[in-house]
């Protein structure tokens, strides 16, 4: 059976990062954009990542032009993260999450949730431990309203 264990993105840095790496832990995957209007969101789930990363939570961004809101490079959008809403938890280099280029994780997701297309910017995946799907939420979900959810997968091993 399929997981996302099966998947590779790169690193803002341009490191390959197999999410084999991350193995065991819980995983919050959010398809992210700097000049969003949800981009204050990047202030919550931060706040998720530090509260739970000792537990086994891991936030991962993957930032996307997909819907024209993103600055022009990976590393201005990185930058920009990390001066506006210190984020320290990873980031990739951009993907595209729909479409012919569409990267190969999110074509997984969507397929896993059921709910197709990725309709904007902040859509999040919680995976369990397993590397299973537990949830998408929506773009307008904000990260603290699903906190019990994360924390019921933290607690499963």
């Amino acid at each position: 059976m399929a997981n996302v264990y099966d998947f590779s993105e790169t690193e803002m840095g341009g490191q390959d990062l197999p999410l084999t790496k991350y193995r065991g832990q819980v995983l919050l995957i959010v398809n992210t954009a700097s000049k969003c209007g949800l981009a204050p969101q990047l202030e919550g789930l931060e706040k998720l990542y530090k509260q739970y990363h000792d537990q086994g939570l891991t936030v991962l961004g993957l930032p996307s032009n997909q819907f024209h809101q993103e600055l022009a490079t990976d590393e201005e959008a990185s930058e920009y993260c990390q001066m506006h809403y210190g984020v320290t938890f990873p980031m990739t280099k951009r993907v595209a999450v729909n479409g012919a280029d569409e990267d190969p994780l999110f074509t997984y997701l969507k397929k896993e949730s059921g709910h197709g297309r990725i309709k904007w910017n902040y859509t999040k995946f919680l995976i369990g431990r397993d590397g299973q799907l537990l949830h998408r939420f929506a773009p307008t979900t904000k990260p603290e309203s699903f906190e019990n959810e994360i924390v019921s997968a933290l607690q499963e091993k």
